[in-house]
């Protein structure tokens, strides 16, 4: 018996350890592969184009040259497109949650008629290829007077999405009914109760979908390149894509400038990783 048990824990170590190594074998491998592009365009923004040319991909340079880096962020514009990114940033995001958990708010907070028609209508519309409807969008915006302008893309940033508003309703199930009666009850209009209440406890899914969300308005380069075709307004996608043409063989140069475009959002995402996680987690639970 004694044996049999003895042998049992021996077989029982072994698959854990197999477990183990297979389990970080495969996250290392993962690491490898999301920090290898990352590490390739570090390495070749700081050697010359000669450089770049004649060495090795993951081959240091000889010297630190920071030349690349002022080349790319002042002939390419990009204090510019920082600018013009910045300010699309933060309108869109600010229109977007605010829109995004006020109507999940009232979906989760009230029964009225036609809400599930309204709900299964909006999911719909999301499930609809976006290319599909860019003629009717581009005589929209066109009509309104919008074209080449940077409110253009602000108001396309301003739709709430599906993921927002099923995290921001996930939470609102955990924010309890009583805190809404109790404020009613104190004479608090609904208005009050979402701004006071509601809003201050969606921390945690506001700044997920900040990051989720941001991602997407702070990349996007199909609406700036359509609906602002001006030099002036210039965002930091369609400012990179500048450097096609005059640099179209530097690559050093181009490299530089990924690195300037990446940089932010990276450090953002390192920042709030725990309210994304966070986040997430909250809305499975």
């Amino acid at each position: 018996m004694e044996l049999t048990q003895t042998t049992y824990k021996k077989k029982n170590k072994i698959k854990i350890s197999f477990g183990s190594i297979f389990k970080y074998t495969v996250l290392t491998l993962g690491v490898i592969v999301a920090l290898l592009p990352i590490l390739v365009v570090l390495i070749g923004s700081f050697k010359s184009n000669e450089e770049f040319l004649t060495t090795g991909v993951l081959a240091l340079p000889k010297t630190l040259d920071f030349t690349n880096y002022v080349t790319a962020f002042v002939d390419g514009e990009m204090l510019t497109g920082f600018k013009n990114t910045l300010f699309i940033f933060v309108v869109s995001m600010v229109g977007k949650l605010t829109l995004g958990s006020m109507f999940a708010y009232a979906m989760n907070r009230f029964d009225f008629r036609f809400k599930k028609i309204i709900l299964t209508l909006f999911m719909t519309a999301m499930l609809i290829p976006g290319i599909t409807s860019q003629v009717a969008t581009f005589q929209i915006v066109e009509g309104l007077g919008l074209f080449n302008t940077i409110w253009s893309v602000i108001v396309l940033n301003l739709g709430t999405d599906v993921i927002a508003l099923y995290i921001f309703m996930q939470y609102l199930d955990e924010i309890p009914i009583s805190l809404d009666e109790s404020a009613i009850l104190d004479g608090a209009s609904y208005f009050q109760i979402f701004w006071k209440i509601i809003l201050p406890n969606l921390k945690a899914p506001i700044v997920t979908m900040l990051i989720i969300s941001g991602v997407g308005v702070y990349n996007d380069f199909y609406n700036p390149f359509l609906y602002m075709p001006g030099r002036e307004l210039k965002v930091i996608s369609t400012a990179l894509f500048a450097f096609k043409g005059p640099y179209g063989t530097n690559w050093p140069v181009i490299l530089a400038g990924v690195m300037i475009v990446i940089i932010p959002i990276l450090i953002v995402f390192l920042s709030l990783q725990k309210y994304i996680y966070n986040g997430v987690a909250g809305s499975v639970k």
